[in-house]
């Protein structure tokens, strides 16, 4: 039985196909990890809260039971609104301004804001709030 041999300049384009693949793939997390970064940075100087913390907070207040939150297991209620990309939106809760301050706020005394809302009061603190708030404007 004859061997095949392939040709080396098939091998030489395999090999630059493969590093091809691989630049793009290193260039591609390298861009999403510097993303994530200034994203975070970002929303932790806008709301003075920490994003690490803000996930477990609403993961132990169960945030997720009722609204959808991008990067928290199990987040995939349909009572209250999806919350992926709430920080790109103009208005939160309907007609309110979606700045920092403002979601701090919702998040303390929802029933204040907008009496009747089906956003609960949770006994939420200041700084707990903005955590939270930190959470989701770095999500967005």
């Amino acid at each position: 039985m004859r061997e095949r041999r392939f040709p080396s300049s098939l091998a030489f384009l395999a090999v630059l196909v493969l590093l091809s693949i691989g630049a793009a793939l290193a260039g591609g997390l390298t861009l999403y990890v510097q993303t994530r970064v200034k994203n975070e940075t970002q929303a932790e100087t806008m709301t003075a809260g920490h994003v690490a913390h803000g996930h477990a907070l609403i993961v132990g207040y169960g945030c997720g039971s009722c609204h959808v939150i991008p990067g928290v297991d199990g987040a995939n209620g349909k009572v209250g609104p999806d919350l992926t990309g709430i920080a790109k939106r103009a208005a939160i809760a309907g007609s309110l301004s979606n700045d920092p301050d403002t979601m701090v706020r919702w998040l303390k005394h929802p029933q204040a804001l907008r009496p009747g809302s089906g956003m609960p009061e949770m006994g939420i603190s200041d700084p707990t709030a903005r955590d939270i708030a930190a959470y989701l404007y770095a999500r967005s």
